[in-house]
């Protein structure tokens, strides 16, 4: 189904395929400033309801921008009080080959990553994982970001290097 002006947010069928569409993204970007699942699961859905309620007000196509606005908006909300630290699902290691030596060196070092990354100013750090995890490009992280490709390329170099005199060896 291709979404077209003359068509409603308030239909399900468009307000489902916008979801459907943009619902993972808008959570790994709210996810890459939170840090936190549960807190980006909250923004998600929350601005999804918000779409949903404000849907006459809101054009097919502007919808993605809308329900981006609103989750970072509400991102911004909740961050007034607490400084954010990124959390990782670790794949699972009960049973490995590894000998200890690596598993060790392993954790230290995603420790050492962990702690390069929340040091990292949040809009690099955004950048830094829009571009290297989700593999959006810089016109693409501009774009959700509201700023300049040069923008995001500086972004971008500040976060590498920056990463770089926190970890040896990347």
């Amino acid at each position: 189904m291709n979404i077209e002006n003359n068509t409603n947010v308030c239909e399900e069928k468009v307000y489902n395929q916008i979801f459907t569409t943009n619902s993972k993204t808008v959570f790994n970007y709210i996810y890459y400033k939170f840090g936190n699942e549960e807190k980006a699961y909250d923004a998600v859905q929350e601005a999804f309801v918000k779409l949903w309620e404000n849907c006459a007000k809101v054009v097919p196509a502007k919808a993605k921008s809308y329900v981006y606005t609103i989750a970072n908006n509400l991102y911004l909300n909740m961050i007034k009080a607490d400084k954010v630290r990124l959390k990782y699902a670790h794949l699972n290691t009960d049973v490995t080959n590894e000998t200890p030596e690596f598993l060790l060196e392993e954790k230290e070092f995603q420790e050492k990553l962990d702690n390069a990354l929340a040091s990292l100013p949040e809009n690099q750090r955004t950048t830094f994982l829009l571009n290297r995890i989700d593999k959006k490009k810089y016109a693409e992280i501009a774009e959700l970001e509201g700023v300049s490709v040069k923008a995001i390329e500086k972004r971008m170099h500040l976060a590498l290097k920056s990463l770089r005199e926190h970890i040896d060896g990347i």
